[in-house]
C-alpha cells in the first residue's frame, strides 16, 4: 500500500527537510537518491530512468538561454557594488522633495528602475534600506509604511524584465511546453521563451509599479501624518547647477538609457536575451568605470559608449556580416569604420575594468556572481535529479489526473496550483518552488488549456510574494539586517500586509483578463 504513495512521500520529505534547513541541492539530490532506492525494491523504479540525468545536465550547461543569468546577475552586482544603483536612489529622491508622499513615490520608482537593471532582489532591498529607510525615518515617516513600501518595491525585480525567476521560468516551461505538446499529440505548439515572458511580463510588472505608488498617494492623502513632504535639508540646496546636471544624467538618465538599450534590444527582436545581457554587463561595467574615473579617462570611456551607439545606428542600416564576399563601396568603407568603433569601445571596456579592479569592486562582482550561480546550477541539477524520480514513481500522471479531477477544469487547477505556491512561499524560496514544482504541475496546466506565456507570469507574480510572506520572506530579512533598532519586525511584517494584498489582487486580475500578459508578446513576436 505505501508503494503506491512514494510520489506524494518523496515531495513531502523534500519540502520539510528544506524547511528545516538542510541544503537545497542535497536535499533534492539526496531525496530521490533514496527514494528511487525505495521504488526499486518495491519494483515500480528502474534505475536505469537516471540514465537520461547526464544529458539533462549536459542540455542545462550548454543551454545558450541560461548563460543570460549569469550576465545579468554581474550586471546587478555592478551597478550596486560601484555605487550607481545608490546614485540613482539619491537623484529621485530629489526629484520629489516637497511632495506629499515623495520619498515613498521615490523608492517605488528606484525599486522599478533597479528592478531592469539589477533584477536582484537583496541588493535592492538593503540598497535602499541603508539610503532611504533613515531618511524616512527622520522626515517622520510611519515606520510601517517606509518599510514595507522598501520590501515591496524591492521585489519587483521579480516580475520586471531582465528579472531572473523568469530566465529559468522561461527555460523550465519551454521543457513543460514539449511535454504537454507531446502528450497531445502535436508536433508544436504555442512557444515560450525567456523573450515571451520578459514581453509577457511588462505591462503586468508596470501595473503593479502603478498599483504601489497609487496606494501611496492614497495613503499620504487620508493619513498626511504617515507620509509627510520632505524638508530640504541644510546644504543640499548649495549644489551648483554643473553638479545638478552631473547628477541628473550620471545618476538617472545613464542608468535609465542602460534599461532601454537592453530590455529595447530583446523586445524589438535586435538581440536575444543573451545577447542583450552581454551588452547590460558591458554597460554596467562602463557606467562604473565612469564613475570611478576622472579626466581623461572618462572621456575615453564616454566615446566608448558612443562607439557601441554608432555601431548599432550602422547594424541597423548596413548588413555588416563579414562572411560573404560581395561587398559594395559603402558597405566596405561602414565595415571598416565599425572595425574602428570596436577597437574604441574595447579599449573603453578595458580602461573601466581597470579602474573598477582597481577599487576592488571587479574582484567583489565576479566572486559573488560565481557563488549565486554555483548555487543557482546546483540546486538546478539537484531538481533534475529528483524531476527524473519524481516522474518515474508515477508523480507526473497522479499530478495530472489530480489537476483534471478538480472542479471548474483549468480555473480550479490554477486556483489550487497557485495557493499551493502561495503557501509554500511562506517556507520555501522562489528558486526552490521554481525548479521543484513548476516542472511537475506546467505540463498539465498547459494540457488542460493554460497559454505558457501567460501561466509563467501568474507564477512569476505569485513567486514574488514569496520574497515578503513572513517568517521567511527573505525581503524582511535582508531590511531587518539593515534597518535601525528603532524599527521593529512586528511593524516590518505589518508594513508589507498592504503590498501582498496588492500582489493577489494583480494575480487575479491577470488571471481574468490574460491579455495583459498574452497581448505584447503576441504583438511583437507572432
Amino acid at each position: 500500500m505505501i508503494h503506491e504513495y512514494l510520489e506524494i512521500g518523496l515531495f513531502l520529505t523534500a519540502i520539510v527537510l528544506m524547511m528545516l534547513g538542510f541544503p537545497v541541492a542535497f536535499t533534492l539530490a539526496g531525496t530521490a537518491l533514496i527514494f528511487a532506492v525505495i521504488g526499486q525494491w518495491f519494483g515500480i523504479f528502474q534505475f536505469r530512468q537516471l540514465n537520461f540525468l547526464p544529458q539533462r545536465i549536459f542540455g542545462i550547461m550548454s543551454n545558450e538561454v541560461l548563460i543570460a543569468a549569469p550576465l545579468f546577475i554581474f550586471m546587478g552586482l555592478m551597478l550596486e557594488k560601484s555605487r550607481v544603483a545608490e546614485d540613482l536612489l539619491l537623484t529621485m529622491t530629489r526629484l520629489f522633495r516637497g511632495l506629499r508622499g515623495g520619498l515613498a513615490l521615490s523608492v517605488v520608482l528606484v525599486g522599478m528602475l533597479m528592478a531592469a537593471s539589477t533584477g536582484i532582489v537583496g541588493a535592492t532591498v538593503v540598497t535602499m534600506g541603508l539610503i532611504a529607510l533613515p531618511v524616512m525615518l527622520k522626515q517622520g515617516y510611519d515606520p510601517r509604511l517606509a518599510t514595507g513600501v522598501i520590501c515591496a518595491s524591492g521585489t519587483l525585480g521579480q516580475i520586471i524584465p531582465p528579472s531572473i525567476v523568469l530566465v529559468f521560468l522561461g527555460d523550465i516551461l519551454t521543457y513543460a511546453n514539449q511535454q504537454a505538446n507531446l502528450k497531445a499529440g502535436k508536433a508544436s505548439g504555442v512557444s515560450v521563451g525567456v523573450g515571451d515572458l520578459f514581453a509577457g511580463s511588462l505591462v503586468p510588472g508596470l501595473l503593479l509599479v502603478l498599483a504601489y505608488a497609487l496606494h501611496v498617494v492614497v495613503l499620504a492623502w487620508m493619513r498626511p501624518a504617515s507620509a509627510p513632504a520632505m524638508v530640504e535639508q541644510a546644504g543640499a540646496a548649495d549644489l551648483t547647477r554643473g553638479q545638478r546636471w552631473a547628477m541628473f544624467w550620471g545618476g538617472l538618465v545613464a542608468p535609465g538609457a542602460l534599461v532601454v538599450a537592453v530590455l529595447g534590444s530583446i523586445l524589438g527582436g535586435i538581440a536575444t536575451p543573451t545577447e542583450a545581457a552581454a551588452v547590460g554587463a558591458i554597460g554596467a561595467t562602463l557606467l562604473a568605470g565612469i564613475r570611478a574615473a576622472s579626466g581623461r579617462g572618462v572621456g575615453l570611456m564616454l566615446a566608448g559608449v558612443a562607439a557601441a551607439i554608432g555601431l548599432m545606428v550602422i547594424n541597423g542600416f548596413f548588413n555588416l556580416l563579414i562572411l560573404r564576399e560581395d561587398f559594395s563601396p559603402t558597405e566596405t568603407a561602414m565595415l571598416w569604420l565599425s572595425f574602428g568603433l570596436v577597437a574604441v569601445m574595447a579599449l573603453a571596456v578595458g580602461l573601466a575594468l581597470w579602474h573598477v579592479l582597481r577599487l576592488g569592486v571587479l574582484t567583489a562582482v565576479v566572486e559573488t556572481t560565481a557563488r549565486i550561480c554555483g548555487m543557482i546550477f546546483a540546486i538546478l541539477v539537484g531538481a533534475s535529479l529528483f524531476s527524473l524520480t519524481f516522474r518515474g514513481l508515477g508523480g507526473e500522471e497522479t499530478v495530472h489526473h489530480l489537476l483534471q479531477s478538480l472542479p471548474g477544469g483549468l480555473t480550479g487547477a490554477m486556483i489550487f496550483v497557485m495557493a499551493l505556491m502561495f503557501l509554500m512561499g511562506f517556507f520555501l524560496d522562489f528558486l526552490e518552488i521554481v525548479f521543484i514544482l513548476v516542472p511537475i504541475v506546467g505540463p498539465s496546466l498547459i494540457l488542460l488549456g493554460a497559454d505558457p506565456v501567460w501561466l509563467g507570469v501568474m507564477i512569476a507574480v505569485n513567486l514574488q510574494t514569496s520574497f515578503l510572506t513572513p517568517p521567511f520572506g527573505f525581503a524582511l530579512f535582508f531590511l531587518r539586517g539593515v534597518a535601525p533598532p528603532s524599527v521593529t519586525t512586528p511593524q516590518i511584517y505589518a508594513g508589507i500586509i498592504p503590498f501582498v494584498a496588492i500582489q493577489i489582487l494583480m494575480l487575479v486580475v491577470i488571471a481574468l483578463f490574460p491579455v495583459l500578459a498574452t497581448g505584447l508578446p503576441h504583438l511583437l513576436f507572432r
